[in-house]
């Protein structure tokens, strides 16, 4: 098929939300399966940018959401991985294939456990979305919450879903270890309980609040939350709840200012700066996003959770010469991390620094050998070298 210059127009006009003139173009014949030189399809562009009203218009008009770009990733899993559960909810009507995966062997499921979305976490396994699938690093969406979260409210709540849909505590990874192994490593008290069966929700008004949240009764848990708010000023779980549900109704300012009630009541509840960091990312305030994790970093310079975080926000950005310098540092203080290796090497191909990339993923070969996955992304970044470097 020959494409024109609507074809390329209906893919700036989706990453900008213009809807009217999206639908103008339709109109003029521009096509939905135009991909761009990243592999992109207008699809693919709006739901980047989180356009979920171009995202209708253009599901309507027949996009694929199982197309993939240059790097194996299709609209519906970036919805996934970028926690547009609203976008991913859209998609599930229009054929999603909830099988598929992206190029590290993960499906939708797994990068917004690793991320900490929840409300998409919830929407990915209400749609049957396998829960116990690991990716090519041998991690489940179980492993990934354990291991790459920090056993916090919002991880906590997470990892109870994941397990009363069925996750495997005691799937191992390539280590050998299983999440409840990763949990008492971790020190995540709460976590290793829910994961070994121990744990009972014993404030039956927390249960009713997550009770509420989990069917999108948001307005009635902030009104029963505000009530206890009069009982309770310092219990700082409540300010979480409030925020997080403020936060799924968009009222961004409102939910900030309460995540920011609840480090009034204790600046050293690093929990809270990553509830501030999201929101800020949901607002677009990209630079105060970022600064929320140096805020937590500050406070505890050897916790990886918020550097880690950070990192991911930064690659999501395209600001991947940020992401490596975060990653040295995680690496410098787990140098035996082999899925840091791993995304740094991402991040350096991303900045054609093939050779750097190369020695980033030969680490991770270092420690598991035996993993495809590593060997591929060897392969591509040597095929990308210069033909002068590799004669």
């Amino acid at each position: 098929m020959e494409y024109t210059q609507l074809d390329s127009q209906l893919i700036t006009a989706s990453e900008e939300g213009d809807t009217a003139a999206i639908q103008q173009l339709l109109r003029e014949g521009a096509s939905v399966k135009f991909k761009d030189e990243d592999g992109r399809t207008a699809l693919m562009a709006a739901t980047q940018k989180n356009q979920l009203e171009a995202v209708k218009i253009l599901l309507e008009a027949g996009s694929d959401v199982n197309t993939s770009d240059n790097t194996q990733l299709t609209p519906f899993i970036c919805a996934g991985a970028n926690g547009f559960h609203e976008i991913l909810s859209q998609m599930l009507g229009y054929g999603a294939d909830l099988g598929k995966v992206n190029r590290f062997g993960g499906t939708a499921l797994l990068p917004s456990s690793e991320k900490g979305y929840l409300k998409t976490v919830q929407r990915c396994l209400d749609a049957g979305i396998p829960v116990n699938h690991a990716n090519n690093l041998g991690w489940s969406a179980l492993l990934e919450s354990v291991i790459l979260g920090n056993g916090g409210r919002l991880y906590s709540f997470m990892i109870e879903l994941l397990v009363h849909a069925g996750a495997d505590p005691h799937l191992k990874d390539f280590d050998g270890k299983s999440s409840i192994d990763h949990a008492k490593e971790l020190g995540q008290e709460k976590v290793y309980s829910i994961l070994s069966g121990a744990f009972t929700e014993k404030d039956p008004f927390i249960q009713e609040v997550k009770a509420l949240y989990l069917e999108d009764r948001y307005e009635e848990a902030i009104a029963k939350l505000d009530e206890a708010l009069k009982d309770k000023p310092d219990n700082t779980d409540v300010y979480f709840y409030r925020g997080y549900c403020l936060q799924e109704l968009k009222r961004y300012e409102e939910a900030l200012e309460t995540f920011n009630r609840g480090l009034a009541i204790d600046a050293n509840d690093l929990d809270f700066y990553f509830y501030t960091a999201n929101c800020l990312r949901l607002m677009n305030r990209t630079e105060d996003g970022l600064t929320e994790y140096d805020k937590a970093v500050g406070l505890n310079p050897t916790e990886t959770f918020y550097r880690y975080h950070k990192s991911n926000y930064l690659r999501e950005l395209g600001r991947h010469a940020e992401a490596v310098e975060e990653m040295d540092r995680l690496l410098a203080l787990q140098p035996n991390r082999y899925d840091f290796s791993f995304h740094k090497a991402n991040s350096l191909r991303s900045l054609g620094k093939h050779e750097l990339a190369i020695e980033a993923i030969e680490k991770a070969i270092a420690i598991h050998p035996d993993n495809p996955l590593y060997h591929k992304h060897k392969e591509q970044s040597l095929k990308l070298l210069p033909k002068s470097t590799l004669t």
